[in-house]
């Protein structure tokens, strides 16, 4: 039998190191990672059947046994390493959000917790009456919460200056960021999906908007609201409300909207009294003019006069700050990527580990960071492919062997808690919310896509044990899959 300890120790984290003490009574032999320690004999070969509880979810579900790829292992290891379970961990799966472990695990890191973004605002001129003769920039540095509240305060701030009106422009530098336009239709055809978002040096909440629709049956109709001004949209504040007795239904279908003329929202149809109160995130049909639009609208909203235009530019040199608005912590913000499954939060992220290093952030830079860390921390064996660090990708790839490992050192880390705390909690928070797995016994990132189902995290089993657990089904019938990931957590909590 031999040790998973072995491959660890020959990579000098102190982290793992740590660990390795406990296993100095072993012989560190040729093993050179945890696949070799769960096949090095008859005892560890068993622990390749899938429980009799997920073969029968399996089968109800109609996947075959190679869809899954699972493994199960305690977190904390002493001594030698055998996996409670191990199938098909070796295999490159698509992981789809789970990747999101990796991305904000490394950036807890390199960061720290307490890391926060600065958005500097700067004047051209000075202040006098009220006025500014000049031009304001804001340079974006990546803040992946620059959500309307907080763009709302940044305004204020400005407004705090004693700038009344602003005879200029207001100039907004995303220089930060080098990354290709995108296509938010590209990945699956859906460019008004949130979710679909791309990356931006200045992110003004997530270059998405929120309509509220408010039924008023006396007035025979619902009122809309919405959370974000945006200069130059013309947007309905009301819509009809449906023939009484109508059900609620597919009531998005029902109100025949028209969103992808950036300048204009129309509702051609009606909105159902039985629905009460609903929102609808909607994604900018410009995703490149929403950051002005939204800029002007905020400014305008609060009284700001402004006799030029919001455009796109950079900051000249030898400008000082006015002001300089903070993000909040990453910790905090680690815990909206996870909880929530934030797509362009955890590619803000990513970026941001090249930001830091290089100056400016590249898709590349990012991926080269992220590499050197896995490699320092985890050795050069099954490396992940993150593509753009989110999971929102058909190339990412990952091995639960691997990500199993990864939470194994993570266990051990002086950013433990903080990563811990931005995952899901069964039957809690977060995506898992309306988990059916046991309530409570698990902190667990999940991940979907077509044809991608994942977990992966800690589950805490019935015997007081805590077990790091990767599931990843990737098969066309993958949105079948949640009652074997549940049978999977099931299984895992039942350790006596």
């Amino acid at each position: 039998m031999q040790l998973a300890f072995c491959f660890l120790a020959r990579h000098g984290s102190p982290v793992v190191a740590a660990l390795w003490v406990t296993a100095l009574a072993w012989a560190c032999t040729s093993i050179t990672g945890l696949a070799q320690a769960q096949t090095a004999g008859p005892a560890s070969a068993a622990q390749a059947a899938l429980p009799a509880e997920v073969e029968a979810a399996l089968a109800r579900a109609k996947l075959p046994r190679d869809a899954l790829a699972v493994m199960v292992v305690d977190a904390q290891p002493v001594g030698r390493v055998v996996p409670r379970l191990a199938h098909r961990a070796q295999v490159p799966v698509n992981p789809a959000s789970v990747m999101k472990l990796v991305t904000t695990y490394a950036a807890l890191e390199q960061l720290g917790p307490a890391y926060t973004w600065n958005t500097p605002v700067y004047l051209q001129g000075t202040v006098q009456d009220g006025s500014l003769r000049g031009n304001v920039y804001i340079e974006g540095r990546g803040d992946p919460k620059l959500v309307v509240e907080r763009l709302w305060m940044l305004m204020r701030r400005l407004r705090a200056l004693g700038i009344e009106v602003i005879f200029g422009d207001i100039v907004l530098d995303r220089s930060a960021f080098d990354v290709p336009e995108q296509d938010p239709a590209r990945f699956d055809g859906e460019p008004l999906r949130p979710y679909n978002a791309a990356p931006d040096a200045l992110l003004l909440n997530y270059k998405s908007s929120v309509m509220t629709f408010v039924p008023d049956p006396a007035a025979g109709l619902a009122r809309i609201h919405y959370d974000l001004p945006l200069a130059g949209v013309q947007r309905p504040g009301t819509v009809a409300l449906a023939a009484s007795g109508a059900e609620c239904g597919d009531w998005r279908a029902a109100l025949r909207a028209e969103l992808t003329d950036p300048a204009r929202v129309v509702f051609q149809g009606v909105y159902p009294a039985a629905c009460g109160e609903r929102v609808w995130p909607v994604a900018a049909p410009d995703p490149r003019g929403f950051a002005a639009r939204a800029v002007e609208g905020m400014w305008r909203e609060l009284g700001g006069k402004l006799t030029g235009s919001v455009r796109d530019g950079k900051v000249p040199q030898g400008l000082k700050p006015a002001l300089v608005f903070t993000s909040p912590t990453l910790a905090e913000v680690v815990r909206d990527v996870n909880k929530f499954s934030n797509n362009v939060m955890a590619q803000q992220v990513f970026l941001t580990l090249a930001l830091q290093k290089n100056g400016v952030a590249t898709l590349d830079g990012a991926r080269d960071v992220l590499r050197q860390w896995w490699l320092a921390r985890l050795g050069d064996a099954e490396l992940p492919l993150a593509d753009n660090g989110s999971g929102l990708s058909r190339d990412a790839r990952l091995t639960a062997q691997a990500l199993a490992r990864m939470l194994q050192v993570a266990w051990a880390s002086p950013v433990m808690p903080e990563l811990v705390a931005s995952l899901p909690i069964s039957g809690v928070d977060g995506t898992l919310r309306r988990s059916q797995s046991r309530v409570g016994t698990a902190h667990l990132k999940t991940g979907s896509l077509r044809d991608v189902m994942a977990i992966a995290g800690y589950v805490h089993g019935a015997s007081g044990r805590r077990y790091a657990l990767v599931a990843v089904v990737n098969h066309p019938a993958a949105g079948a899959a949640r009652p074997v990931l549940d049978s999977l957590v099931d299984w895992a909590y039942r350790d006596q």
